[in-house]
């Protein structure tokens, strides 16, 4: 048994007690309904054991249980042994949803809690209305954790700094002018640290991965009114947000500022959190129009894209060199080899760090899609097999995410044949023409058509929008290549990811992933047939005859080698060929300027015509 947390379920059930609480519901949120959270709010990790990213803990005065999903069942299983939680296993046939196993486990009448600081608007309503089915009632105005976490972390406080406009391409004043236009005569609580970041060009390193800092935002049709703790704000910058229109106040005054408003508020019910929403007196629920504004890169801002991929792209090429000569010589594991890619980043200017923990996945481990090598789980890194690696990289001027796979040495010709199958389902997403209106559900399927003829599929979305140096999973309920997500039509400005993949379990995996920008076809000439270039911008200029247009193709901003010795060439037809020696051509032309003569003759080598 598992001291530790049975200590701690004991603290949380005296307060429990204490308040006339049957159950409590510890997510994995925060605030600010981040993808990445802050120390000072891992409560669930804290009360549980459990250190993955997504799940619900739930404890009753008798009972425990966990939620999460797929990606995590095996690191749970591991961890929760030897405790009191009941792992269980979200959208498995036969897992009860969390108010289902509180309906069996409660009688009627009895009171269920969460903190409303760290739960949203929407997760709080929907609970309620399916807790109400089986006679439970909500409660919202407790957070435990300030009483029985000790040495809880205080909230982050690091320094707050400017993206400057050679990066940003818009001042703040431009972009609340902008927001102004969209919210009419209503004031707009920003609680998405993403949206403030973008909104005032500012930065920070309070978030894991993401340059944000924890903040809300208000503006109305006259004042912006940024609150966040007068530490994380220098004079000079202080100085800026003046001069942009915006004043500060501390954090913890949203509350009493948002209670004296006279106009009504429009909030976003999956951003904001319920305690702050509950201190508004006329809200209205209404998606924030910053997250649609955010997803389309200026001018600016994509010139800067280009260059933080092309930094990117060199590093990239030295570790695949790296670690192509340095495997068979012993001695390298995945922790290692992750920790090399990273050097290498460190070195090209303006880098701020990792823009997420980096997938480093060898043989068996490459079938676990999101895996993280850890001390206890790094394994050697041999000559042979397969070893998948998807990380990226925060630049000043960009953000990255790329998948590789490398062939380490011998390969299975099942390996080969799933290494081809996503190199033709990725090929095909990335050399689509589409007219407007068309959604990424729409494309999905273009990446996965060469597989299912196969008999293979994979379970998890086919890209995901990237922000410019800001998260790497930008916006991510907007534009997605996902089958049954709602559809947003992608439009020129967005960047978005293409990464099929194929995983068999105790075996391998692979994925490739490159990161790109739509943009205008050009059907100039080519007897009327869309250029398909592999990274190089186009022009729109529509032929005559052409309907239902205009029309779109990708951009790839990702400049990375694929490497040949795993393609089963017979298997691609001459137009992916073409496409494809077409895109290595173009990697060599953009990086070989950026190179040392040596590494400029094997990128020459690796990038040869199949």
């Amino acid at each position: 048994m598992d001291n530790t947390t049975t200590i701690r379920e004991q603290l949380l059930r005296n307060i429990m007690k204490r308040e006339g609480i049957s159950a409590f519901i510890t997510p994995s949120t925060d605030p600010h309904s981040g993808e990445y959270v802050p120390e000072r709010w891992k409560s669930r990790r804290w009360i549980t054991g459990f250190t993955g990213s997504a799940g619900t803990a739930v404890v009753t005065m008798d009972k425990a249980a966990l939620w999460t999903d797929s990606r995590y069942f095996i690191q749970a299983e591991e961890q929760l042994e030897g405790t009191d939680y009941v792992l269980q296993k979200e959208k498995i046939e036969g897992t009860p949803t969390i108010s289902e196993w509180l309906g069996r486990e409660l009688e009627k009448g009895s009171v269920v809690a969460v903190d409303g600081w760290v739960n949203s608007v929407a997760s709080v309503e929907e609970l309620k209305e399916s807790l109400k089915l089986y006679g439970l009632t909500l409660r919202t105005d407790i957070d435990p954790y300030a009483e029985i976490w000790q040495d809880r972390p205080a909230i982050p406080d690091s320094k707050v700094f400017v993206q400057e406009l050679k990066y940003a391409g818009e001042s703040a004043a431009s972009k609340l002018s902008r927001i102004r236009e969209k919210i009419g005569n209503n004031a707009i609580l920003v609680s998405s640290l993403e949206d403030i970041a973008w909104t005032l060009n500012l930065r920070a390193d309070d978030i894991l991965y993401t340059p944000f800092f924890v903040s809300y935002l208000i503006v109305t049709p006259t004042a912006a009114t940024l609150y966040v703790n007068s530490e994380k704000i220098t004079a000079d910058v202080e100085a800026y947000l003046n001069g942009e229109g915006v004043d500060v106040k501390p954090y913890d005054n949203v509350v009493d500022d948002l209670a004296a408003s006279t106009l009504p508020v429009l909030y976003q019910a999956d951003k904001t959190n319920f305690a702050t929403y509950s201190a508004i007196k006329n809200p209205i629920c209404q998606e924030s129009p910053i997250g649609r504004m955010l997803i389309f890169k200026n001018e600016t801002e994509i010139k800067c894209f280009r260059n933080a991929m092309e930094k990117d792209g060199v590093a990239m090429v030295k570790w695949i060199k790296w670690t192509l000569e340095n495997v068979p010589k012993g001695g390298q594991t995945e922790l290692s080899l992750s920790a090399k890619l990273e050097s290498f980043r460190a070195e090209q200017p303006l880098f701020k760090g990792i823009s997420f923990e980096s997938i480093m996945g060898y043989a068996h481990h490459g079938a676990i899609v999101h895996y993280e090598p850890t001390p206890e789980t790094d394994i050697p890194v041999k000559p042979e097999g397969l070893l998948l690696i998807d990380s990226g990289a925060q630049f000043v001027d960009g953000t990255t995410d790329i998948t590789r796979t490398i062939p380490l040495g011998p390969l299975t010709w099942e390996m080969k044949r799933d290494y081809t199958l996503v190199l033709r389902g990725w090929i095909n997403l990335g050399r689509a023409v589409f007219p407007k209106g068309t959604c990424g559900t729409q494309l999905d399927t273009l990446a996965r058509a060469p597989m299912w003829q196969y008999g293979i599929n994979y379970l998890h979305g086919t890209g995901h929008g990237v922000g410019q140096f800001m998260s790497v999973h930008e916006a991510i309920d907007l534009h997605q290549f996902r089958m049954q997500w709602r559809p947003t039509p992608l439009m020129p400005g967005m960047t978005i990811t293409d990464e099929p993949g194929i995983y068999i379990e105790g075996s391998h995996g692979v994925r490739h992933e490159d990161t790109m920008l739509v943009v205008n076809a050009d059907f100039s000439d080519e007897g009327g047939k869309s250029k398909e270039p592999a990274c190089q911008p186009t022009v729109n200029k529509q032929a005559e005859g052409l309907t239902f247009g205009p029309y779109y193709i990708f951009e790839h901003l990702t400049l990375c080698p694929i490497l040949t010795n795993a393609i089963l060439v017979e298997m691609l037809t001459d137009d992916e060929k073409a496409w494809f020696n077409k895109y290595q051509q173009t990697v060599y032309e953009r990086l070989s300027p950026r190179l040392d003569d040596e590494h400029r003759a094997w990128l020459y080598d690796v990038t040869r015509p199949i």
